[in-house]
């Protein structure tokens, strides 16, 4: 069983960036999509990207973070990585990382989830 720890949140200003890592053990994620999903208080678990691991590693954004945020793979580290540009306010939320979901998009399909890393954006 893959088992994911995040970590890289922070507290940032506007305008900042961090980088998010999800680092596996128990299983290579090479072999896994990978999504990240965030979740601010009061609101639901939205979407942000994922990475698939068939169709060469295709990148997938939600509208609100495309152009600023950037997923990619490091297999020899089993990790995986979310770039964050030009932070705003509306970026902070609890970021998570999952693995193995059926649809890239949907955290349901998720069987494998770590627990989070906070990113808080100051305007």
């Amino acid at each position: 069983q893959v088992q994911l720890v995040e970590s890289g949140g922070g507290l940032v200003q506007a305008g900042d960036s961090l980088r998010l890592s999800c680092a596996a053990s128990g299983g290579a994620l090479s072999t896994y999509g990978v999504g990240w999903f965030r979740q601010a208080p009061g609101k639901e678990r939205e979407f942000v990207s994922a990475i698939t691991w068939r169709n060469r590693n295709t990148t997938r954004y939600s509208d609100s973070v495309k152009g600023r945020f950037t997923i990619s793979r490091d297999n020899a580290k089993n990790t995986v990585y979310l770039q964050m540009n030009m932070l705003k306010p509306g970026d902070s939320a609890l970021y998570y990382c999952a693995a193995g979901g059926a649809a890239y998009d949907l955290a349901t399909t998720y069987p494998y989830w770590g627990r989070g890393t906070q990113v808080t954006v100051s305007s």
